[in-house]
């Protein structure tokens, strides 16, 4: 079968949708398909290695990122972009043309609009419910009705989409390479026997950091050697950096951006730590769990459907830093608790492994007739 995937997210930039992209193509490769990745260039940010890929990779336009939804995205620009993906487009004659963000400006719609053949969307996003969310999706009926199928990647993106848009969806999570976080080995420079408190993602708004912060610094004089450990980067990254009080500042690590050797920080983690207050998935969660860490998360409709409070950790209000800093606590003061928790993780993560996952995404090209 011939697949190709239309996104705005993809490498060099970091985020769920691009790990989501990059390792179905990687799993869907492996069946002996081909697949092409239809994406943008990111001048901003370091040379891709598309030449690693898992797929052909066309970077079809430039882009530039933009603040929404309290997050930074990509957005495509350039003259003449849209006759160049049509002409593409029309060229390639993909059996499936699977398009993550349907909706959402430029790449994506644009291809919803000028594809020809099966369209498959994917919707990862879970919005806060307002009027120009209400007006936006209202404005585009059309391009949703050109989609042969849509799929949402849990229930809490399917809920906060569905009933607005009146439209049938398939709930197909994201997925995880379990066996790529389970092989981390902790890095040596923090293998000393300290108590590393973990955050993985863009440092911005939405995923929580100076609310996390607040929770250790609350938690820091009762634990001995706790250490806060900051894998992630972004616009916000120095103001939120200069949050940390002088006397702190030994005891927290920003490490910035890291992809490759992510895996090597879980193993280095005592806990893993998520206070994201919108999402519409829990992807970190999933790596987490795979590396066998327990997690603080937050208590949030993406993330219930991927763990259970009690079960591989704690679910807590991501505003309620107070409640965060006595869960830290916890975990160091047992254990034992933290174990059980690492453990469960390890058991119910591998419902999400890239070959169920991808098996439920070719369950659909079928019956689409696609293979």
């Amino acid at each position: 079968m011939k697949i190709g995937i239309v996104t705005e997210h993809y490498y060099p930039s970091l985020g769920g949708i691009q790990e989501h992209v990059h390792h179905f193509a990687a799993e869907a490769r492996s069946r002996g398909h081909a697949v092409t990745i239809v994406t943008c260039r990111m001048d901003d940010l370091p040379e891709p290695h598309d030449e690693d890929a898992p797929a052909r990779v066309v970077r079809i336009a430039p882009s530039q990122p933009i603040f929404w939804n309290g997050s930074f995205g990509r957005i495509s620009r350039g003259a003449g972009l849209a006759g160049r993906l049509r002409a593409f487009l029309i060229e390639e004659a993909f059996d499936v043309l699977h398009v993550h963000c349907p909706l959402i400006p430029v790449l994506p719609i644009l291809s919803v609009h000028c594809a020809p053949g099966r369209l498959v969307g994917t919707f990862h996003t879970n919005f806060e419910k307002g009027f120009f969310s209400r007006l936006w999706y209202a404005s585009l009926r059309p391009y949703l009705d050109r989609l042969d199928a849509r799929v949402a990647v849990s229930r809490a993106c399917y809920e906060a989409l569905g009933p607005r848009l009146r439209a049938e969806f398939r709930v197909i999570p994201n997925g995880v390479d379990v066996a790529r976080f389970a092989a981390g080995r902790p890095l040596p420079a923090f293998d000393d026997g300290r108590f590393n408190v973990l955050f993985v993602g863009r440092v911005e708004p939405r995923n929580g950091f100076d609310r996390l912060l607040r929770a250790f610094l609350r938690a820091r004089p009762r634990i001995p050697g706790a250490r806060l450990l900051v894998v992630g980067g972004g616009p916000f990254l120095e103001r939120q950096r200069a949050l940390v009080p002088a006397e702190a500042a030994a005891d927290v690590v920003f490490a910035g951006p890291i992809r490759e050797g992510r895996p090597d920080w879980y193993a280095s983690a005592s806990v893993v730590c998520v206070p994201t207050s919108i999402a519409s998935f829990g992807v970190t969660l999933l790596e987490a769990m795979s590396a066998g860490r327990p997690l603080i998360a937050a208590d949030i409709g993406g993330y219930r459907e991927v763990m259970r409070h009690g079960a591989q950790g704690e679910l807590l209000d991501p505003f309620d830093t107070s409640r965060w800093a006595d869960a830290l606590v916890r975990l160091y003061d047992d254990p034992q608790l933290a174990a059980a928790y690492a453990a469960e993780g390890r058991r119910s993560v591998t419902r999400y492994a890239w070959p169920r996952v991808a098996d439920e995404v070719f369950g659909l090209y079928r019956e689409l007739g696609a293979a």
